[in-house]
């Protein structure tokens, strides 16, 4: 095999000097050892009070140094989007650092306050990170669904500023589901700018990985339509291997497990030779002839001779993934875990630290004199030049141009007939078809897994098609007769398998299209919202990473009775609530929908500040005549401020028979405040009048998004945060709460005025059923609502 010229993207494999591979070499080595030198002054040279253990994983970051080398300094061009392995990122920062990304100060703050982050961050880390990584499997599928934006992005736009997508991998990242859903789903079919290097170090935290499970998965993704490539021995062993009787000392390494290869390398030669030698199939003397001339002291390096640490071998290989074949490409790169350190290759080195003895021991063989331990290489020196020639490269100081998501293209309202009946999913989706003809329309885009039917994503896109990278003829099916569903090029729907999983990673990454990619878009989603839960992992992951999108999570609760307790949400309010950079909002009414969607686009286009949302939906059909009542009441700009805000008076008893109600003898009223969000505000409501029949001065709180007003009052103690909702003489009031989902998510309300609370909701598994029946099984009914308010009065 021969090398790659820097520059040349053809696929052809030309040769490289070797001086500058002699340069490269003792790149990576410096790679190595600032690598190694962050975690060791983390560890036992920084302060630290308490004792407690800081980490930083040096076995599993050398070993992908060679591979960084390569990549960095060799292959990588402008607008290459890069997953570093989480375990990778010393390795990762000290690159940084030698191509003057990253200040010197940031190398001794590795997993410090305001420092370098234990794994990579796009939002925390200081240097240039692309994809967050950490929760194993997710840094993997990323840029899968983030060359999916860039493939869409480019279609419907031209310009992008992406190029390739590139994901660092541990082996035993690919034990994660998620990978596989990504995997299996089509929609990531042909992505030829897709390459993923495995670190196939064949070592996980707490074993040697089975050797049999390489091939495995290697088929695996061929028979997935991709390209698969590996790394798996360095040049000097493949000399051997044409050597007369190479191939036994092949079929040796090849047949022997990994556990027993683990073994043999970590032995001094004169052990190893006898061993490698005692062949089951009897070919010890052929290998004992191609390994006479190879000294004691140098077999151990020779047996280690991998793939992965081969930098013309891995040149080599990376030229092949870079010739187009129509498909995504996938690397095995063989390499150590430890490799460099004198704990390569230990079964238990997944945590272990060097001794102090061990850094003297590397920093005297790797020729760092005492006091220069973040020293970076000498002006002038060719390792100098070569890191300024490749930060020039992939650093310009021009910044390619990123198209502005212009807000004035947002309409000022929607102009979509609203049923005296109607449901928020309903809403939800006459919306999206008017929001299809505005301006704005062009940059959204919708996806679900497969359930874009019963989340009323069909009038959308009957109106706009299914998004493929080539038209696809119409065969006149039934059903895509009935649906309308045109695919081809300017779809602006993606359609996906039954995997939430996916669904949150390509929100989140076309939620991060205007950084990675330069075009912005609008990404919508829909969901059941029970199954929220199945793709948490990748939720967090994206609103970690500072993703925008809107997702509609619906139908919600037990309000959808008859599909039984699987089919019902009940904790999705709290992780709306509770999760950071996201608007979570349970809307009631068909008007509210439509304004919180068009802020929710607003949050998508504001790149600096904006935030993703959550809106949980629901398919009761739904009076809007209360609604519309507070309209005439409080007036369409206010209550369309009080709704962005998180709530507003619905019902206020001022405004009614005030001859009924009962006072105290000092005059006061018998008071309650019902506090209600999503579709059981008609509950509430029903509640109040009863209440109200009875003498109570009654007021019922529509709290549109219970985690905006708790965000308001938690940042504002010394002021009247909820001051439009709550009046002055209401604030000794006791408060009912009530929401389909976990009634603790609401319980909070008591304590901004100090007043009790009783807290009703949905605290166990649901069961199939009518709706009125569920209601009344958990307490969430008019009269229970009502039975709370009198039981709080009387105490």
């Amino acid at each position: 095999m021969i090398d790659v010229v820097p520059g040349q993207q053809t696929g052809t494999p030309v040769a490289i000097p070797p001086e500058r591979l002699a340069v490269l070499d003792a790149i990576q080595r410096r790679i190595l050892w600032l690598a190694t030198y962050m975690v060791h002054h983390a560890n036992h040279v920084r302060p630290n009070p308490d004792g407690t253990k800081i980490g930083g994983h040096q076995a599993s970051s050398t070993s992908l140094v060679t591979i960084l080398t390569a990549l960095y300094f060799h292959f990588l061009r402008p607008g290459d989007r890069v997953s570093i392995k989480p375990h990778a990122s010393p390795a990762f920062h000290a690159v940084q650092y030698l191509l003057g990304q990253l200040p010197r100060r940031y190398l001794a703050t590795l997993r410090a306050y305001g420092g370098l982050q234990a794994y990579p961050s796009r939002t925390k880390d200081p240097d240039n990170v692309d994809f967050s990584t950490g929760s194993v499997g997710l840094g993997a599928v990323a840029p899968a669904f983030a060359a999916l934006a860039h493939r869409y992005a480019k279609l419907h736009f031209g310009h992008v500023t992406s190029r390739r997508f590139i994901a660092l991998v541990g082996d035993a990242e690919l034990d994660e589901g998620n990978v596989w859903e990504a995997i299996l789903d089509e929609a990531l079919e042909g992505l030829d700018n897709l390459i993923w290097i495995v670190d196939l170090n064949r070592q996980s935290l707490d074993r040697v990985v089975p050797g049999i499970r390489a091939a495995r998965l290697k088929r695996l993704f061929a028979e997935n339509g991709w390209q698969v490539l590996e790394a798996k021995y360095g040049r000097r062993l493949q000399a051997l291997f044409r050597q007369p009787g190479g191939d036994a000392l092949r079929q040796r390494i090849d047949d022997m497990s990994n556990e027993e290869y683990q073994a043999l390398i970590r032995l001094p030669g004169h052990e190893l030779r006898p061993r490698l030698c005692d062949d089951p199939t009897g070919r010890g003397d052929r290998i004992a002839r191609v390994i006479a001339d190879i000294p004691d002291a140098e077999l151990p390096a020779v047996l280690s001779n991998l793939g992965g640490h081969d930098l013309a071998e891995l040149f080599d290989v990376l030229a092949q993934a870079d010739a187009s074949v129509g498909k995504p490409t996938i690397i095995f790169a063989y390499t150590i875990k430890g490799w460099g350190l004198p704990i390569a290759g230990h079964p238990h080195n997944h945590s272990m630290l060097l001794t102090a003895e061990q850094i003297e021991a590397l920093r005297i063989a790797h020729g760092i004199a005492p006091g220069a331990e973040w020293d970076a290489f000498a002006p002038g020196t060719p390792e100098a030049d070569l890191c300024a020639e490749v930060a020039a490269r992939l650093y310009p100081p021009e910044k390619p141009p990123v198209v502005a998501c212009d807000l004035a293209l947002i309409p000022a309202d929607l102009d979509v007939a609203i049923p005296e009946r109607t449901s928020t999913q309903d809403a939800f989706g006459r919306l999206l078809v008017r929001l299809a003809d505005t301006p704005i329309g062009e940059r959204i885009v919708t996806s679900s897994p497969d359930v874009s039917v019963s989340t009323n994503l069909a009038g959308w896109i009957n109106k706009t098609g299914v998004f493929t990278p080539v038209e696809h003829p119409d065969y006149e099916t039934e059903s895509y007769r009935l649906l309308r569903w045109k695919r081809g090029p300017s779809g602006r729907h993606i359609e996906l398998g039954i995997s939430e999983m996916n669904l949150f990673m390509l929100l989140g990454m076309m939620g991060l299209s205007a950084e990675l990619c330069g075009q912005p878009l609008i990404p919508i989603g829909t969901v059941y919202d029970p199954f929220v839960c199945r793709g948490l992992d990748a939720l967090i992951y994206s609103v970690y990473s500072g993703a925008k999108f809107i997702f509609a999570g619906t139908p919600s609760g037990i309000t959808l009775s008859p599909e039984g307790g699987a089919h019902q949400s009940t904790i999705t309010p709290s992780i709306g609530a509770e999760l950071p950079k996201l608007r979570a909002y349970e809307p009631c009414y068909a008007q509210e929908v439509a304004w919180l969607l068009l802020e929710a686009i607003r949050e998508c286009c504001d790149r600096t500040h904006g935030q993703a949302t959550y809106l949980r939906l629901s398919t009761r059909p739904i009076d809007q005549a209360p609604f519309n009542a507070a309209l005439e009441r409080i007036g369409r700009a206010e209550l369309r401020r009080q709704v962005v805000m998180g709530g507003y008076r619905l019902y206020d008893w001022r405004f009614g028979d005030q001859t009924v109600i009962t006072r105290r003898g000092d005059g006061r009223p018998y008071q309650v405040m019902i506090a209600a969000a999503g579709a059981v505000v008609p509950e509430a409501l029903e509640a109040a009048a009863y209440l109200q029949r009875e003498g109570v001065a009654v007021t019922v709180l529509n709290l549109v998004s219970p985690k905006r007003l708790f965000e308001r009052w938690r940042a504002a103690r010394d002021r009247d945060p909820l001051g439009w909702l709550v009046l002055s003489e209401e604030r000794r009031a006791p408060i009912v709460t009530v929401q389909d989902g976990a009634s603790h998510s609401l319980a909070w309300l008591g304590s901004v005025y100090g007043v009790p609370v009783a807290a009703l909701g949905v605290d166990d598994f649901g069961q199939s059923g009518a709706r009125a029946d569920l209601y009344r099984h958990f307490g969430i009914d008019p009269t229970s609502i009502a039975e709370a308010a009198f039981r709080m009065i009387d105490e």
